[in-house]
């Protein structure tokens, strides 16, 4: 049951990017409340544009929520071990690509859903930005430990002044 300590986060995301994908959130379900909000913000936009807009905030959240995905599943990859390695980074990726793959089959059973191949291919792109954000932070936390270490071994090393 260890593993659950750290798999945990990402199967109840799993079962929420799951729930995305019913009917509820269908993209004339989604403009009810998108296109209002659009229109309060934008009140002289064309209807085309308010479309298109909703169409790339539907496209985001694809983005957002297997990017999301991605960095807990990484988390379980991990098991609480610091720093990352290659392996884990295309794993997790290789996971994120199937099970959007997955919830896209899914759809394509859903009334008022289709399956697209292009939002497998943003899903999965929202599984390698965090796997880059994730490496970004490890090479800088790496970077800020070993300027502190220098910084300690300067501060060891310099004369002592007594005088």
């Amino acid at each position: 049951m260890k593993w659950l300590r750290y798999w945990w986060p990402a199967l109840i995301w799993a079962v929420v990017i799951s729930g995305f994908s019913t009917g509820a959130f269908t993209s004339d379900n989604t403009s009810h409340f998108i296109i209002p909000i659009l229109r309060f913000f934008l009140p002289h936009a064309a209807p085309e544009t308010l479309e298109f807009l909703h169409h790339i905030i539907r496209k985001c959240g694809h983005l957002t929520e297997y990017f999301i995905l991605s960095m807990l599943i990484l988390r379980g990859i991990r098991a609480g071990e610091k720093g990352l390695y290659l392996r884990w980074a295309l794993v997790t990726i290789l996971i994120v690509a199937c099970y959007a793959a997955l919830d896209e089959y899914h759809q394509s059973f859903v009334p008022g859903r289709t399956a697209a191949v292009g939002d497998v291919l943003i899903d999965t792109s929202g599984g390698i930005a965090a796997q880059i954000v994730a490496s970004l932070f490890v090479l800088l936390g790496k970077a800020r430990e070993k300027r502190h270490e220098d910084e300690r071994k300067a501060a060891a090393a310099a004369p002592i002044n007594t005088a």
